[in-house]
């Protein structure tokens, strides 16, 4: 019998994709088995005051180019394509119109975003779409979930059992991923550091720099 697909669903604004995001996406990938990993850049981030410094076409570059070279890692434009906020509920609701049940949908969020998951759009029903898998982040260790979200703690299960829960799950991840933020990254990028290089894959390096996507408006420079 052959096994049921597993697929690994991460989301982010990815003003710029780096080495953060990525480093989850491997220990997710390794740790659960997935046969697909989807990278889903928001349009609109419901969470974010503003909009992203680079344009969708920009991120959504940036992400295929990150992820390129990786079987089973795809850059998915689902929220893109979508107006409005991009909510979760509704990517995982396309995902399971389009043939991906909820027991097959593995949600891979940092530990600090799901900290404050009883904020999203349609929580809980949201926690029923698909399984979620919470990655530690730095400032916010793993073992505070279950003090920060009591209500969820008997929805947690160990990361091993996720694909034999009747209904979707909750599972930690205790790995150790770069400290990095977006914001700091842009401003590597506008100031030329070479730390830049080290924050995000090369090709994702010469893409910003190509098109001077966080380069400072002339009003800024004096």
């Amino acid at each position: 019998m052959t096994a049921a697909p597993r697929v690994g669903l991460l989301g982010g604004t990815f003003d710029p994709i780096h080495e953060g995001h990525l480093s989850a996406a491997r220990s997710a990938w390794t740790a659960l088995g997935l046969t697909r990993l989807l990278f889903v850049p928001s349009r609109q981030p419901p969470h974010r005051p503003g909009a992203p410094r680079a344009s969708a076409s920009h991120r959504f570059a940036m992400v295929a180019l990150a992820v390129a070279g990786h079987p089973g890692w795809e850059a998915c434009d689902l929220e893109l394509e979508r107006e409005g906020p991009s909510y979760s509920f509704d990517t995982l609701t396309a995902l399971h119109q389009a043939g991906c049940p909820p027991r097959q949908l593995y949600f891979v969020i940092g530990s600090d975003a799901f900290a404050a998951i009883a904020s999203w759009s349609r929580y809980p029903e949201v926690l029923d779409a698909a399984h979620f898998v919470v990655i530690a982040r730095p400032g916010t260790p793993i073992d505070s979930l279950a003090a920060r979200v009591p209500a969820l703690a008997p929805r947690m299960v160990p990361v091993g059992t996720l694909g034999d829960q009747p209904r979707p799950a909750i599972a930690c991840l205790e790995v150790r991923t770069p400290d990095l933020s977006s914001t700091e990254i842009r401003a590597h990028a506008a100031r030329g550091d070479a730390a830049l290089d080290a924050a995000v894959p090369a090709a994702v390096a010469t893409h910003i720099a190509q098109h001077r996507l966080y380069a400072p408006s002339p009003s800024a420079v004096r």
